[in-house]
């Protein structure tokens, strides 16, 4: 699972799943990792939420993982054990030992409560051992309601809980310093002692029972947890929970983050109760979109920085404009697949390339390229071997029209990205994808079809690239091999003639087992950097082995 993302949020709570589903909306690439262990697991429903209000907990989040794989996102359950950076992006390792990478790291790992050691009182929490009034309050109202004092927010939440009912009684129990004047004026009475068990029959609350054995009855049970923010992984990136203070009483640690939830690494989110304790439901999914919303637009502007920075770069600026852009369907252009003999001034080798892939979050369309379309819409499917593939669109089309077929590729991160492809189209299975230097792989033999388009290198690595090609197609195959014509002012232009070749060449190199159908040039229309229609010239060898 050694993959990259353009985003990997760690948790897939409300805030999570609400940020994934706005990155993949925007077409992201997005993996989130979640434990499993949502903090309001043990509630009933889901509250204050427009339009979703008494949906379950558990309802809720499943809906939420549905939307996202709607849109192409995925969930894995498991546990983020650390997130480090390496270079330009963060590598985020799995308690099983996996490890993906990413471009952005999103934490909405929320929060965990420690409640206060009183036997019984955990059975109950998020039942009827409560805390919030605006998530419970409104179930509980009319109820005799108990407040167990453990910190200065005892009083604060005795005053919110008496707008619900009229029958309130604060347990003094571990804190002693009660406004008490402030309590009788609301006809909210106080009870001395220590507060030792939490008694229920038949799965409901009863009541409290004090260290002199005194039972006070009560429908419903208010404490006062601590809250730890679930952010220990993120040590390695020097990040460190810091006391959460409301109105100078700490209520426990979260990490911060400013108001969009970027934090002080670069690349690194923060989103929901992992950064604000205070947070609803509903304030982590609103926390979430923000987020999702402000990557999205961070990567935009990195996105638009690299376009630059490439278009500033005459030489290469020519070549990808001319060969890769908008003008080839499919995948490569210049430089395809053979890294071991490059031409001196290409800037298009192996390690180009793949940055050149990591840098953006795709390059081509994913259509296939037009000529295999025209020669392989007739074949009878069979075994299929795809050289320079790119990102996939090749391979992809012939897995879908039946045939079984070997993907091949310099750039590891091309290859990831035409392996996912194929899964989220259903033909995983019909490609196997290879990473290897065709200068140097030697392909397995009995090929149906060989396929290449536009693998431009020096003549001797494209001499014996194409041989090797030849030599895997079984008899009665097709080879099918397509370039970049030199009449194509564009390629002058680019300055990468040498690299250039004719069908009528290849046809050459080809021995006697074999019987050129076409040797031509083609001409297609195609979209070009600014928008308009050009005219590309494709030369292209079509033949059959005897």
């Amino acid at each position: 699972m050694d993959e990259k993302y353009d985003v990997v949020v760690v948790g897939g709570g409300s805030a999570g799943l609400s940020a994934a589903v706005a990155l993949t909306r925007s077409r992201r690439s997005v993996l989130v990792v979640d434990a499993g262990e949502p903090r309001n697991a043990p509630a009933g429903h889901v509250h204050n939420y427009l339009a979703r209000e008494n949906t379950p907990p558990a309802e809720l989040l499943a809906l939420g993982r549905d939307e996202l794989a709607g849109y192409g996102g995925a969930v894995v359950r498991q546990t983020v054990t650390s997130v480090s950076r390496d270079g330009g992006e963060f590598s985020v390792s799995l308690a099983d030992g996996r490890r993906v990478r990413a471009r952005r790291v999103l934490v909405a790992t929320g929060l965990a409560d420690e409640l206060p050691d009183v036997p019984g009182l955990a059975a109950r929490w998020g039942r009827d051992v409560l805390h919030c009034p605006y998530c419970h309050g409104w179930e509980a109202r009319d109820q005799a309601i108990g407040v167990l004092s453990t910190g200065p927010m005892t009083v604060h939440q005795a005053l919110m809980w008496r707008q619900l009912t009229d029958d309130v009684v604060v347990f003094r129990h571990t804190y002693q310093d009660l406004d008490e004047a402030r309590l009788r004026a609301r006809g909210i009475r106080v009870v001395d002692g220590i507060v030792t068990a939490v008694e229920a029959e038949d799965d409901q609350l009863t009541g409290v029972r004090l260290e002199s054995g005194e039972f006070v009855a009560r429908e419903a049970l208010v404490v006062a947890p601590k809250f730890h923010t679930r952010a220990g992984f993120l040590a390695p990136l020097g990040i460190e929970p810091v006391p959460w203070e409301v109105d100078g009483v700490v209520l426990g640690t979260a990490v911060p983050s400013e108001p969009n939830g970027a934090t002080s690494v670069p690349g690194l989110w923060m989103a929901g109760n992992v950064t604000d304790l205070h947070a609803q439901v509903v304030v982590s999914a609103a926390a979430g979109l923000t987020a999702g919303a402000a990557i999205n637009g961070e990567l935009v502007r990195e996105e638009a920085e690299e376009a630059v920075r490439v278009a500033e770069e005459p030489f290469s600026h020519e070549m990808e404009r001319a060969v890769a852009g908008r003008v080839n369907a499919g995948r490569h252009g210049v430089g395809d697949g053979v890294a071991g003999q490059q031409h001196e001034a290409s800037p298009f080798d192996q390690s180009t390339w793949e940055e050149r892939y990591r840098s953006r979050p795709e390059i081509w369309s994913g259509r296939p390229n037009e000529q295999l379309v025209a020669e392989a819409s007739g074949l009878e499917p069979g075994r299929a071997l795809d050289a320079g593939c790119g990102e996939g669109g090749d391979a992809i089309w012939l897995a879908q029209r039946g045939w079984q077929v070997t993907a091949v590729d310099f750039s590891a991160t091309a290859i990831e990205r035409g392996r996912a492809q194929a899964a989220k189209l259903g033909v995983a299975e019909r490609i196997s994808w290879v990473v290897a230097d065709l200068a140097e792989w030697v392909p397995p033999s009995g090929a149906d079809l060989a396929t290449s388009h536009f693998l431009h290198v020096p003549p001797a690595a494209r001499k014996a690239a194409f041989g090797r090609l030849a030599d895997a197609v079984a008899p009665g195959g097709t080879l099918l091999v397509v370039g970049h014509d030199l009449t194509d002012h564009r390629v002058e232009r680019a300055g990468f003639a040498e690299m250039v070749f004719t069908a009528e060449e290849v046809a050459g190199t080809l021995d006697s087992t074999w019987h050129p159908v076409v040797t031509e040039l083609r001409e297609r229309t195609a979209v070009g950097e600014d928008g308009d229609e050009v005219t590309v010239r494709d030369t292209v060898l079509v033949a059959r082995k005897r």
